[in-house]
């Protein structure tokens, strides 16, 4: 059977990690890339071993050997190129937030369904097995009826003043930072594992370091200066380093959620505890295979990630035995999985449900930042509005 083939736009600090994940399928091949410039992109194919190279992606978008693109752009292009790979006939896997809009997001979604593409956002977090493990109890009523839903996302590789990349500018990143960045991610699990959408929230957010030190020449994610001798110049930092959010989920539960990037220490936290009626579950992503189970008449419950401890429901999304844990790449991967087997096997993205996060998941998501942005303007709770895209 002729592999999938992939052209993947950006190749930042998450292009390489989506090529690493498409290359563990083996049915699926990354044929090219494309870069702000040629000189860039030539430099990225060679070291990454992919025999195609664009300075522009318009050129990639018209080449008719690519049948899949992955947009690993900055924030401020999805939307752009996102409708661009659309119309140019190709399935479409978009890093997250989809657009810095919700008009641009349900213009996505719309746009998507009318062409029949088949459209992902890389929400990866939902993909890890344990987490499956848990929608499954929770469908089961295993935890009974959920009150309380409580976490956080943690990040410290913003601490410094010094710490600086273009998630910061507004003009690229988008109105929303930290919300946008991880808490968007945080919603997505929460929503996927509980079964319940988040209706209307309350939130304030801070601005803690509002003067950086910026870097004259061009910074990577998560990268350290390493004592290296670095030219600076004042930035003004309008966007949020810290977020707290009240909820109301649809079924009357209430939750609250923290996202910080000045966290010392915090270097990929999400974690989240539910507590429900019979029992309550916690989970930690940088500990992510096991899942913390709370009782009151009994000793509580470490479960670790196992395919004879899962239900059966859930067995299917993890591919090692116990004690071989699987970590970020591995949610990374089974994302990839299930997108390209729902292509592969010729399913109707109109008709057909998908067990990855698509367009309208993204939509959603660009809904609560929204709801989340006008409630610290108004300081109030604000509705999150539908998700009709």
């Amino acid at each position: 059977m002729r592999k999938i083939t992939v052209g993947i736009i950006g190749t930042g600090f998450i292009g390489p990690a989506h090529i690493e994940a498409i290359r563990r399928l083996g049915f699926v091949e990354v044929v090219a890339i494309a870069e702000s410039n040629l000189a860039s992109a030539e430099k990225k194919a060679q070291r990454l071993g992919i025999p195609k190279a664009y300075g522009d992606y318009r050129e990639l978008l018209q080449d008719p050997d690519i049948g899949v693109v992955h947009n690993c752009t900055p924030n401020y292009l999805h939307f752009q190129i996102n409708k661009e790979a659309i119309l140019a006939g190709k399935h479409i896997l978009s890093e997250k937030p989809l657009a810095i809009s919700s008009v641009e997001s349900a213009e996505l979604v719309a746009l998507a369904k009318s062409k029949g593409i088949v459209h992902g956002v890389n929400f990866n977090y939902r993909q890890f097995p344990i987490l499956r493990q848990l929608a499954s109890m929770i469908q089961r009523d295993d935890l009974g009826p959920i009150h309380l839903i409580h976490g956080s996302y943690l990040q410290d590789w913003l601490l410094y003043e010094t710490d600086y990349n273009w998630r910061l500018a507004p003009e690229i990143g988008g109105a929303s930072r930290a919300v946008a960045d991880i808490g968007s991610h945080w919603c997505d699990t929460i929503q996927y594992v509980t079964g319940k959408k988040v209706v209307e929230v309350f939130a304030d957010l801070a601005t803690v370091i509002p003067i950086r030190k910026k870097p004259i020449h061009k910074v990577t994610t998560y990268a350290s200066q390493g004592g290296t001798a670095v030219d600076y110049e004042d930035a003004a930092i309008v966007t949020e380093d810290y977020a707290s959010v009240l909820l109301r989920f649809d079924d009357g539960a209430k939750g609250v959620f923290s996202v910080s990037q000045v966290s010392a220490g915090r270097k990929n936290k999400l974690s989240f505890e539910l507590n429900g009626s019979k029992k309550s579950a916690c989970w930690n992503q940088e500990e992510a295979e096991k899942l913390w189970i709370g009782h009151r008449d009994q000793a509580n419950e470490v479960l670790l990630a196992d395919p004879a401890l899962f239900l059966q429901e859930a067995r299917s999304t993890i591919h090692h035995p116990g004690g071989h844990n699987e970590g970020w790449p591995d949610s990374v991967k089974h994302m990839m999985l299930h997108f390209y087997s729902f292509l592969r096997e010729g399913k109707d993205p109109l008709t057909e449900q998908a067990n990855f996060a698509t367009f309208e998941d993204g939509h959603c998501s660009m809904l609560i930042t929204e709801a989340i942005l006008d409630s610290y303007a108004k300081g109030q709770w604000v509705k999150v509005k539908q998700t009709r895209g």
